[in-house]
């Protein structure tokens, strides 16, 4: 008998928001849906995707700092945090064909999905990543998420940041937009609230106190912030 899969089922998944030119003229990295996409179609977002099973079994190089890590497994699966980050590097390798990782080789023969990285003799790497948000889809929608939205800054991007030659085909129109004109762009509207969740952080120049995150159940929406009560470092 046929395995029927749940496509409203709650899905983990990971994005990254890549972000150049800090301090001068900030920049993010998004591309455009097809118009066919079940999921958000024609809209601008960031590279990211569903957490795959294979994730879990892949070793970094290095990972996200201790207190961001602690804020991934709040109101989670404790044992979720590598994967989550393994998939963002993943699906920026897969949707942009970018490098976030580090000089090495791959003990043993690496996952087919982890072939074409591995040939760039790169081991995947987290550092400097930040948690910055989180969003679980609302129901009612044909795909659902547990989405956690990471900062990375381009300059750990390894090799030419505006190559895109190796970049899958499902996100099109690849490009870095100036982040106050954003906006201006056909964006989901999660997307419109981490953006101005960044753009926040960016103005004051000071690291927030706590990661929001939209809690959409069943039964229920909820705004909450992971781990209010300490200072991020992350």
């Amino acid at each position: 008998m046929e395995t029927v899969i749940d496509k409203t089922a709650i899905r983990n998944a990971a994005t990254v928001i890549l972000l150049r030119d800090r301090d001068t003229n900030p920049a993010i990295l998004m591309g455009q849906r097809g118009s066919k996409a079940v999921f958000m179609p024609n809209k601008f977002v960031f590279p990211g995707g569903a957490v795959d099973a294979g994730d879990a079994d892949i070793s970094l190089a290095q990972t996200m700092s201790d207190t961001c890590i602690q804020r991934l497994r709040q109101d989670a699966d404790a044992t979720l945090s590598p994967a989550l980050q393994v998939a963002a590097i993943r699906e920026v390798w897969e949707e942009t064909g970018l490098i976030l990782g580090e000089k090495g080789d791959w003990q043993g023969q690496p996952p087919e999905d982890w072939r074409s990285f591995s040939a760039t003799g790169h081991i995947p790497s987290a550092a400097g990543f930040s948690f910055v948000f989180r969003a679980i889809t609302p129901p009612g929608r044909p795909r659902r998420f547990d989405a956690r939205f990471f900062l990375a800054d381009a300059a750990q991007i390894q090799g030419d940041i505006d190559d895109f030659s190796h970049a899958s085909d499902e996100l099109s129109s690849l490009q870095w937009i100036p982040i106050e004109e954003t906006r201006s762009f056909n964006l989901p509207f999660i997307t419109e609230v981490v953006l101005a969740e960044i753009m926040g952080q960016l103005k004051t120049g000071s690291q927030p106190q706590s990661v929001p995150f939209f809690k959409n159940d069943d039964e229920r929406s909820l705004f909450l912030r992971l781990d209010g009560k300490r200072p991020l470092d992350c």
